[in-house]
């Protein structure tokens, strides 16, 4: 009898031998979709952050000169958070609603499907990128904000700011990830994007406090996730916030996680990716 390594693995044709994390091709294909974007840095990072610094320039031109405070702080301190982790999240789904959608339209989703990739590093690459994209519209836009005259955009909770942004960045990386495996053209993303995503975005407080509201209208932005993003975010810069900070950021994560699982068994399924 032949005796062999213990360490030794068998393996069919066709049935993959890597048992633990693929870390290179992990690497690759986040680097692939971080590339991606980085070629067209003026139309995906610079322009996002242009935009968001207009609705600073808007508002607080039109509002903040009367000397008007939210919750104890000037208006442009009160906006500025808010405004910040909006583009964070917007952009975060745009980058990963479009990863697969693309693939799936162009005829190259194979260039997914076919690398030794398990489907949980298929994932993390994809919204690793989708973070990525968003910490750097982030930080150009909070960078701009500190010389912008009358806005005290300083860090007061660095890991509030830490875990608000990043745990908003994956709740809308996964939701656009479930888009784009939902999505058969750009026609249905871009609908979700200004049926749902933005309409949450402007409906979550960003611009105002929900304090000033109905009850009713109260009730109805606590069942907004983007609510507890926005004022958790904006409570890591003034200490102040119109939501529980600790139920908003456990809560964030349980979504998380419930969209993180369906993306998992949605692409393990192949639902409109291999059928």
């Amino acid at each position: 009898m032949n005796e062999q390594p213990s360490n030794w693995v068998r393996s069919d044709p066709g049935v993959p031998v890597i048992r633990s994390v693929n870390w290179g091709g992990l690497k690759t294909l986040y680097l692939k979709e971080v590339r991606r974007f980085f070629k067209v840095q003026l139309q995906t990072i610079w322009a996002p952050a242009i935009t968001t610094l207009l609705f600073l320039v808007i508002f607080t031109v039109a509002l903040g000169r009367t000397g008007r405070t939210v919750m104890g702080v000037p208006f442009a301190d009160f906006l500025a958070p808010g405004l910040i982790v909006m583009g964070m999240i917007q952009n975060a789904f745009a980058n990963s609603s479009f990863s697969l959608l693309v693939g799936k339209i162009q005829g190259n989703i194979v260039d997914y499907l076919m690398p030794p990739l398990s489907t949980g590093e298929l994932i993390t690459g994809l919204i690793g990128a989708s973070v990525t994209r968003a910490v750097l519209v982030g930080l150009a836009v909070w960078l701009a904000m500190l010389f912008w005259p009358g806005v005290h955009v300083t860090p007061v909770h660095p890991g509030a700011i830490l875990w608000f942004g990043i745990m908003g960045s994956m709740m809308l990386g996964f939701l656009g990830l479930l888009t784009s495996i939902w999505a058969e053209k750009f026609d249905h993303a871009a609908a979700v994007s200004n049926f749902v995503v933005a309409p949450l975005s402007l409906l979550s407080g960003t611009f105002y406090s929900i304090e000033s509201l109905a009850p009713a209208f109260q009730a109805v932005s606590h069942a907004n996730p983007f609510f507890y993003v926005i004022s958790g975010f904006r409570y890591g810069f003034l200490d102040v916030a119109d939501s529980p900070v600790q139920f908003g950021g456990v809560l964030l994560l349980a979504i998380n996680v419930v969209l993180g699982a369906s993306c998992y068994f949605l692409l393990r399924s192949g639902w409109k990716i291999k059928s």
